[in-house]
């Protein structure tokens, strides 16, 4: 794995590029490739890289050229295609001279062009430099596994980086918070579209390909998942067999490495999978690493043993402390260019770092839920769906307004309350309501509250759930829980890979996600729904593949999702982090949000209402963020700050 950035002008604004600027781009991604750096340079182009050695470390460095010099590639991902790939070029009299995919790719784009990366079966961010032509041609892979991040300026000189934080020591763009992505941050996490929090940069989406030429800009998308094809006579045992192989298949293409691999194992289904399948195709154990808390209820160490006992792996864990967890957040916002959007982000570079002191790759279970409905709250949002189209005919609207005033009152202080608001009950039975709002951070109504003045004047009008509703729509027609595993696709999913790909390349570590295997999940997007969500069981087809693999109670355990006890450390021993950081003058006086609603809001959570801890920890992310980017403070300033509150 690899960290790519660069910049292209015109001829007539050849000045704009020097080596100096893209050097230091660069080398903000040491992390990213901590093995060797490299850089190539004319007038008006500049292409830099850091490289993280996986295959053929002796050789395959970056910038590579074509032989005859036309061509300039930077690349950062992996092709699990690339030994088949290879072959095929060799026959047609391509001589080689490394064992990388990096040159694989770079031949395929003499060849085919554009259309090169439909043959890539993997990860990818690719920059390619045509000399003759004077195009640049950055290409990303179907689901965004790796970042690609772009400024393009008035006067069409265009930039790229794998993070933003090079575009941002480029100075191709003066940190700024975007407004207009401030609703959809506040909503859902993280932007869902191509917008960032900065002004200016824009991500390259997944499936997409973007081409520079003489200023101008074309962006095309490449691929995309294929829509289900109706409710077919598929037997159940096929289909689990078929299942089977293709899941095995897609673990057996990602353990190509010249370097020691292993895996992340939670104690979940998904990672469990993952290990079972390595073990089988491996020789020697299995590496895995695992992190919890103290804390019994974020503790899935229990889980993660028995999968490691079952398949005699190597098993590594660690336990991270509330002080650990705190002291480490100001560097992850950092690594992660924008507020973290989970707490579950900290741990994960926690196991990462583990995980360096043995192996170079690990594979994760990321991506399963998205392609075979994991998420509870499929089921639960299409069934209260189904169930408050019948209440509201059968319950007059006066009597429905005051069961969900009784149970907005009560939803404070009571958990039972809490969930039977959030169904029909207590809400519209509509997708908005059930779907969108009930899982939003800041629902609309919130956002009035919370925003100044100003900045609710700057974003009235702006719907925080675009990008999902437009994914939705595009598969109108198609049951409704293919539509929500399509737009989760293309929106949330990206949100836990950039998580993902953030938080182990900032230790260093090259992650692979087996279940985004792209033949796999075409395969499993064509499938009726029952193979995925049946009755309650939700990855129906995952539980029945390994049913006679793993233990019995990884396969009947409840998803935990790697729960963080942040809102009880935040309300006890850690609440000097609200009142210094988000209560600070500092951060009232942006006038962003409004000091009387966030003085509430942290009140409210300390006084111990429920359901504000994702709120408090957007909050707490935000200003670090502003302080880290808007602000330029020095990353070890606000460490020590953080630190010394978190003591």
């Amino acid at each position: 794995m690899c960290g790519i950035c660069g910049v292209v002008a015109r001829e007539t604004l050849a000045s704009r590029v020097d080596a100096g600027t893209v050097t230091r781009m660069r080398d903000v991604l040491l992390h990213r490739g901590p093995d060797g750096a490299g850089l190539f340079h004319e007038p008006a182009i500049a292409l830099g890289h850091r490289r993280l050695s996986i295959i053929d470390p002796a050789a395959g460095h970056q910038p590579m050229a074509s032989d005859d010099g036309r061509f300039q590639i930077v690349y950062n991902g992996e092709v699990f295609n690339h030994p088949s790939l290879k072959a095929d070029l060799e026959a047609q009299g391509v001589r080689y001279r490394t064992r990388c995919d990096t040159e694989t790719v770079l031949h395929l784009y003499e060849r085919e062009g554009e259309r090169a990366v439909e043959r890539l079966r993997g990860m990818f961010a690719i920059a390619l430099w045509d000399r003759a032509r004077r195009e640049l041609f950055l290409a990303r892979d179907r689901f965004g596994v790796k970042p690609l991040y772009y400024v393009h300026d008035a006067d069409g000189t265009l930039w790229f980086a794998s993070e933003i934080k090079a575009l941002v020591a480029a100075g191709a763009v003066r940190p700024a918070l975007d407004l207009a992505q401030l609703p959809d941050q506040l909503a859902n996490h993280a932007p869902s579209g191509e917008g960032t929090l900065f002004q200016g940069v824009r991500r390259l989406p997944a499936g997409h390909t973007l081409l520079w030429r003489d200023g101008q800009v074309t962006i095309r998308r490449y691929w995309d998942l294929p829509r289900p094809e109706g409710d077919r006579l598929l037997r159940d045992a096929d289909v689990v067999a078929e299942y089977r192989e293709r899941l095995e298949e897609a673990v057996r293409l990602r353990l190509m490495s010249d370097v020691p691999l292993g895996a992340f194992l939670s104690g979940g289904i998904d990672s469990a999978a993952v290990t079972a399948i390595m073990s089988r195709l491996t020789d020697a154990p299995v590496r895995t690493f695992s992190v919890a808390f103290a804390e019994r209820e974020a503790n899935e160490l229990a889980y993660a043993r028995m999968v490691a006992e079952r398949f005699r792996c190597d098993h590594h864990e660690v336990v991270l402390s509330p002080q650990e967890f705190f002291g480490l957040l100001p560097r992850m916002v950092w690594h992660e260019d924008e507020p973290l959007a989970h707490p579950s982000s900290i741990p994960l570079h926690v196991v990462a770092r583990l995980a360096g002191q043995h192996v170079k790759v690990v594979l994760t279970g990321e991506g399963s839920d998205e392609m075979l409905a994991g998420y509870n709250r499929y089921r639960v949002a299409l069934l209260s769906l189904r169930a408050g189209r019948l209440y509201e005919a059968a319950v007059p609207a006066v009597a429905r307004r005051a069961v969900g005033a009784r149970l907005a009152a009560m939803a404070p202080r009571s958990r039972t309350a809490r969930r039977l608001h959030r169904t029909f009950l207590g809400r519209s039975a509509d997708l908005d309501a059930l779907y969108f709002e009930n899982f939003a951070v800041f629902p609309r109504a919130w956002q009035q509250r919370l925003l100044a003045g100003g900045t609710r004047a700057a974003t009235a009008g702006l719907d925080p759930y675009a990008a999902m509703h437009h994914a939705y729509d595009a598969w109108d027609g198609a049951p409704p829980l293919e539509r929500l595993l399509y737009m989760d696709a293309k929106t949330y999913l990206h949100e836990l890979l950039m998580k993902q790909d953030q938080m182990s390349m900032a230790a260093s570590i090259e992650s692979r996600v087996p279940f985004l295997d792209h033949p796999l999940c075409e395969w499993t997007m064509r499938l009726p729904s029952r193979f995925k969500l049946r009755g309650v069981t939700t990855k129906w087809v995952l539980r029945e593949a390994m049913r006679d693999t793993l233990p019995a109670e990884i396969l009947s355990r409840k998803k935990m999702g790697f729960p963080v006890p942040v809102g009880a450390w935040l309300r006890g021993p850690f609440r000097a982090l609200l009142e210094r950081v988000v209560l600070s003058e500092r951060a009232l006086r942006r006038d962003v949000l409004d000091a009387g609603a966030v003085r509430q809001l942290v009140a409210a959570h300390v006084g111990g209402e429920m359901g504000h801890e994702e709120r408090v920890w957007m909050l707490l992310n935000l200003e670090l963020w502003h302080r880290l980017f808007v602000d330029g403070e020095p990353l070890d300033a606000v460490e020590a700050e953080v630190r010394g509150l978190a003591a």
